[in-house]
């Protein structure tokens, strides 16, 4: 594992979809960043926004790759914007606001004129046709 990584006892989901271990409906990449779709997504297209460097806070990575994540947060807010013109952007940081995979992730939620989508309530977990959809909206072109 590279620099920035968990060791092999400290696994973490996000690094293993960053370093393509586990699967993931990837919509963006660079050398830093990665995007994907939330497999149980609050709407349709919720993004996730991950640096590739493992830290469980924004404020535990170097100030580099703090600034390739706004870079990529950019291109995907104008890509959810194909989706729907309005969205939530959310960073959880810290157990007691919510963050519940502690590698540092952002949330861009498009959002359609539905009531609060933020429930406690279980969430549906994304189909196989619907992420090849959002894959080829969110995608570059």
């Amino acid at each position: 594992m590279g620099p920035g990584s968990p060791s092999a006892a400290e696994r973490c989901v996000f690094c293993d979809i960053a370093a393509h271990r586990s699967p993931a409906f990837v919509v963006f990449e660079d050398d830093q960043t990665i995007a994907f779709l939330d497999i149980f997504p609050f709407t349709r297209g919720h993004l996730l926004v991950i640096p590739k460097m493992h830290g469980a806070r924004l404020t535990d990575l170097p100030f580099d790759h703090q600034t390739a994540l706004v870079r990529t947060l950019d291109v995907m807010c104008h890509r959810a914007e194909r989706l729907a013109p309005d969205y939530n952007l959310a960073l959880n940081a810290g157990r007691n606001a919510g963050q519940i995979v502690f590698h540092v992730h952002f949330h861009i939620i498009p959002r359609y004129g539905e009531a609060n989508p933020f429930r406690a309530t279980s969430r549906e977990p994304l189909g196989d046709d619907d992420a090849q959809a959002l894959v080829r909206a969110l995608s570059a072109g």
